[in-house]
């Protein structure tokens, strides 16, 4: 993709990044669920891709891969026409992005402390 999905806004110092790593050797981090946010914003997966920065190939691809990982489709899409086609996020791709976002919530309460321990060490030490 390019850019840091995570990046620190202003004031603050660091983030915490979240990625799942499955026995299988699939991943699920912040760029898939990007993706299927911006599918879910712009209803198509090229509007969501140029949105984030993304080839098209790329989210097709990613797109293919979260459904070979959850072992259904994550969209519903339809081919283009005179009016050209679409995309959505069906059930399971919005319970994903959910229970993404809500592991990724919990993480960065419960690494709090343990973070700003982390950075006051670094301040201490340059």
């Amino acid at each position: 993709m390019g850019r840091r999905l995570n990046k620190p806004e202003a004031g603050q110092k660091a983030v915490l990044s979240l990625r799942v790593d499955f026995a299988d050797g699939q991943r699920l981090g912040p760029g898939k669920i990007v993706l299927l946010e911006a599918i879910a914003k712009h209803g198509s997966i090229s509007a969501a891709g140029r949105a984030i920065g993304m080839s098209y190939k790329r989210a097709w691809d990613l797109t293919e891969e979260l459904n070979t990982i959850f072992g259904a489709p994550v969209i519903d899409s339809k081919s283009g026409g005179s009016r050209g086609g679409g995309a959505r996020l069906n059930e399971k791709g919005q319970r994903i992005v959910a229970h993404y976002r809500e592991i990724e919530k919990q993480s960065k309460l419960a690494s709090k402390a343990a973070l700003r321990s982390l950075l006051k060490d670094m301040a201490r030490s340059r």
